[in-house]
């Protein structure tokens, strides 16, 4: 049971990420700048793919991939409870960028910046959320491929938030420079 709660959470994200472009085109804001400024972005596509296939062969019995590290049901609990929490932090997120949401660095076009709601615990709780939905995938579903999945999307948060947080110094200043000493990275 826990292994499609792993499936549907990650449809779930995309979906949210989806209605919430959609909103913001309605409002003529353009949300996804992915791969923009940095045509490496679409690298991480395929390993996305591969990531959901991975989580739908292991909750819909099709040929695996990979090898699972244990077997406990437990673990799959606290889990789910990871992935519980990820999307409402997500959810809760996405509520507080208001039409500020985007996807991918917007010099252009970069919104208010948002420092109410989720982003007064966290300046990263969309990283924060995704980091809590991979650990909890990997906890109902311990595929050694999923723990590098989610080593590699540790390194890889902490990367985008670096160059985020260059450009939101240029874009805001010492308005951004504030927030960051009142506000923690992540929780």
């Amino acid at each position: 049971m826990v292994r499609y709660l792993a499936a549907s959470t990650l449809v779930l994200l995309v979906m949210l990420v989806m209605i919430r472009t959609f909103q913001l085109k309605r409002l003529g804001i353009k949300a996804i700048q992915f791969g923009e400024k940095d045509k490496t972005d679409f690298l991480i596509l395929p390993f996305a793919f591969l990531l959901f296939y991975i989580v739908f062969a292991s909750a819909f019995d099709l040929p695996g991939i990979g090898v699972e590290l244990f077997d406990d049901t437990f673990t799959g609990w606290i889990g789910a409870i990871l992935c519980v929490m990820g999307i409402l932090l997500f959810i809760y997120a996405l509520i507080s960028f208001g039409k500020s949401f985007r996807v991918g660095l917007d010099e252009d076009h970069p919104g208010e910046l948002v420092t109410t709601g989720a982003f007064s615990i966290s300046r990263n709780p969309i990283y924060t959320a995704f980091g809590l939905v991979l650990s909890g995938v990997f906890f109902i579903i311990p595929n050694w491929i999923i723990l590098t999945y989610v080593f590699a999307g540790m390194w890889l948060f902490k990367r985008q938030i670096l160059l985020e947080e260059q450009s939101l110094k240029g874009i805001y200043g010492e308005e951004y420079m504030a927030y960051c000493k009142k506000v923690r990275r992540f929780l």
